[in-house]
């Protein structure tokens, strides 16, 4: 993998060559505080201009700010960072990243030309990671957010979302001109679902009463039947690749995710972490057979005493081996998420993983602990604080939530029940199979469908093939948010490297290496990526 590192190496090579003053008038500022005024301004630019109060994604408008982002992109590099802390130098980087993807999104991924599910408005959910996941308009309603009965200022909020739906709704049939079949295809299904998701608010409490509030709603319900309609009348039509190819694909990770990898070297990595997961289940399975096999839960009283039982066991276990400072909101974000019993015939894989041992989801769902971070101590650079865009975070959180099944099962999680390794090994060959399927759609070697036969194929036990909406959902995110499908293998790998790298600088220093000095240390560093997670810690 020596050829993407050198790539990043002369990445920051040109960016100082490209640095060097060109006219003897040009004005270099060297303090930080500049930087942050930057960013404040390059975020407010980010969110577009309104239309018909819905963000305006039209050509002509992207073209007339066009020469607004480069004035941008220059000021940036007239930013001398030298003699700046590592930690600011990070922050610089993911500045630079950020625009770097306002630039791939312009030229290539174009998500509000070819991607109909960019323009779904309603999540009822808030999502595991810092934002939504996937290609996101800029004005959407968080249902989450708000409490049934709605307060008298909730429901003029409620209500100021709702008219968006049907603009943005009806700009989506102008703007949408792309021929991205696969995209297409996925993006009705996603907003059919909305249609449905719409119609449930009616049933929350106070909403049946309130006229009007229910002609807003059946008002949006109309607009997103409308645009489905229109949607499916132009399928026929759609014959491209939804992919952006090898080259596109390399370009982005390494500039804009700032993973150091290329396409290929992704596909080594995943193969390589498929292999390795189901040769380490079959030793597992050796090893343990002698050992009765793991019982899913059969009803919901066992499913509660199991979740109870997980959450003391991983959390008592984090605290008591030094795994990593356990904050006083921990615990709290993560009973929010425990899940229910779901009868046999409904779970999807996590969810079979959840009824036999749910410790390995629940260590995954690390995901949360972050989260109270980032909502309780924010990070004190403004740059850090909230979101990145474009999920650039993915590496950071998608790796760290995939590492920690495995390092807390290694640390000896699981030493009272063996079997769940297996449980273990298991996900990691699902995330593998579905990031292997992910690469090969965007190189358009393979449609969504046949990237969904490797990941259904390759996760051990038959466990992907119960439930096909998980399939169906993964597969289409991935193919809209190219790297995404990978980042859990790719930033798991990462996170390793960096924890190796670590180790190796306490060790150089004589000093012990601390696993909770790593983790307190990744959390108080944000969600970044992990690239400049380990520039930060290591000074490498």
């Amino acid at each position: 993998m020596k050829r993407s590192r050198a790539h990043i190496y002369l990445v920051l090579i040109l960016w100082l060559i490209g640095c060097q003053p060109k006219d003897p008038d040009m004005v270099f500022h060297k303090d930080y505080e500049h930087l942050t005024a930057l960013f404040e301004e390059w975020r407010t630019f980010e969110n577009p201009p309104l239309l018909n109060n819905a963000p305006d994604y039209t050509t002509e408008t992207f073209d007339k700010r066009w020469p607004d982002f480069l004035n941008f992109k220059e000021q940036l590099n007239l930013i001398d960072t030298t003699g700046w802390p590592v930690a600011q130098k990070v922050d610089w980087m993911v500045v630079w990243a950020e625009m770097n993807g306002y630039d791939f999104n312009h030229r290539i991924l174009k998500p509000w030309q070819r991607d109909p599910a960019f323009y779904k408005s309603l999540f009822m959910e808030r999502s595991d990671v810092p934002a939504h996941e996937g290609p996101t308009q800029h004005k959407t309603l968080e249902l989450w957010v708000y409490d049934f009965p709605l307060t008298a200022s909730d429901r003029i909020s409620f209500m100021e979302s709702l008219t968006v739906i049907p603009s943005i709704n009806a700009q989506a049939q102008k703007n949408l001109t792309g021929n991205a079949k696969n995209l297409w295809i996925g993006g009705i299904r996603e907003l059919e679902f909305q249609i449905e998701e719409l119609a449930s608010i009616e049933e929350l409490s106070g909403v049946a009463t309130d006229a009007e509030l229910l002609n807003l709603i059946n008002t949006a319900i109309t607009s997103t039947q409308s645009l489905v309609n229109w949607l499916k009348d132009q399928a026929p039509n759609k014959t491209g690749p939804s992919g952006i190819g090898k080259e596109n694909y390399t370009w982005y990770q390494q500039n804009v995710h700032l993973v150091p990898l290329t396409w290929e070297d992704e596909e080594m990595l995943l193969k390589r972490e498929l292999t390795r997961a189901w040769s380490s289940l079959a030793l597992e399975e050796h090893r343990n057979r002698a050992l009765p096999q793991l019982a899913a839960a059969t009803s919901p009283k066992a499913f509660q005493e199991r979740s109870e039982r997980s959450v003391q066991s991983l959390m008592t276990f984090l605290k008591d081996n030094d795994i990593l400072t356990i904050r006083e909101d921990f615990e709290p974000a993560l009973r929010e998420h425990l899940g229910i019993y779901t009868p046999i015939e409904k779970r999807n894989f996590f969810l079979i993983t959840a009824h036999h041992d749910p410790r390995p989801l629940y260590s995954h769902f690390y995901h949360w602990f972050e989260l109270a971070i980032m909502d309780h101590a924010p990070h004190k650079s403004p740059i850090r604080k909230g979101p990145l865009l474009y999920n650039i975070f993915d590496s950071r959180n998608e790796g760290t939530a995939t590492a920690v099944e495995e390092i807390f099962m290694q640390a000896g999680l699981y030493d009272d029940e063996p079997r769940v390794r297996e449980i273990v090994y298991i996900m990691i060959a699902q995330r593998a199979a579905r990031g292997l399927g992910s690469l090969y759609a965007h190189a358009n070697e393979m449609t969504m469908e046949e990237a969904g036969g490797i990941h259904s194929e390759y996760t051990p036990r038959g466990w992907m093939k119960t439930e096909k909406e998980l399939l169906l959902f993964e597969q289409h995110l991935y193919l809209r948010q190219p790297g995404y499908g990978t980042s859990y293998i790719t930033g798991k790998y990462l996170l390793e490297e960096a924890m190796a790298d670590y180790a190796k600088m306490k060790e150089s220093q004589n000093k012990p290496f601390e696993l909770r000095d790593f983790f307190d240390e990744l959390n108080a560093i944000g969600s970044i990526p992990i690239s400049l997670t380990k520039w930060q810690m290591t000074g490498s």
